[in-house]
């Protein structure tokens, strides 16, 4: 009885591995901030942008919105270049698309070199307009924590000291009854 309550124990956990290691994919958070100054060379440019992504590393997919405004002219194209440290620059690594709108929502399946790449910052977003055809906007993706990238539009500050608990409070307890007296003989 108790090798097949320990066969049982073995094959449970063992099944239980497999589905622990499936169930703990990681998310990776990345986000960029792009501008003129960044493009290489810088441009002298108004416009700002940015970019919020997602990577499941299971299905390899990066979800991401990208955002722009002020930029000279209508966005021509957009795309992720690398490989290529904050500076320096890459070719394209996957096409964001052409005749851009902001806000842009989209997806990605990428290949292991590109995860790679892209888990050692070694991509940038790039917005292309007819002006500059070369960038207008620029930013470095780098990967963030998941609280950073969620952005809370404004955090409660923290209390100097915690409040005061109030003891509790119980009802008066009757009066206990008086013990009772030894009988008599």
């Amino acid at each position: 009885m108790f090798r097949r309550a320990l066969i049982a124990t073995v094959f449970t956990f063992g099944s239980l591995g497999g589905l622990i290691g499936v169930a703990s994919a990681a998310t990776l958070h990345f986000e960029a901030s792009l501008s003129g100054k960044a493009e290489v060379p810088a441009i002298a440019s108004p416009a700002t942008g940015e970019f919020l992504g997602t990577l499941d590393t299971v299905s390899k997919t990066l979800t991401y919105t990208l955002t722009f405004q002020g930029l000279t002219g209508p966005a021509a194209a957009a795309h992720f270049h690398g490989p290529a440290a904050a500076g320096a620059n890459g070719g394209v690594a996957v096409a964001i698309g052409k005749d851009l709108n902001s806000p842009v929502t989209a997806k990605a399946t990428l290949t292991d070199a590109q995860m790679a790449e892209l888990e050692a910052g070694k991509w940038y977003v790039n917005v292309h307009t007819e002006a500059n055809k070369g960038g207008e906007i620029r930013g470095q993706v780098m990967r963030t924590h998941e609280a950073a990238a969620a952005k809370p539009a404004m955090a409660k500050p923290a209390m100097a000291k915690p409040p005061m608990a109030k003891p509790a409070t119980t009802p008066a307890a009757a009066p206990a009854a008086p013990a009772a007296a030894p009988m008599k003989k």
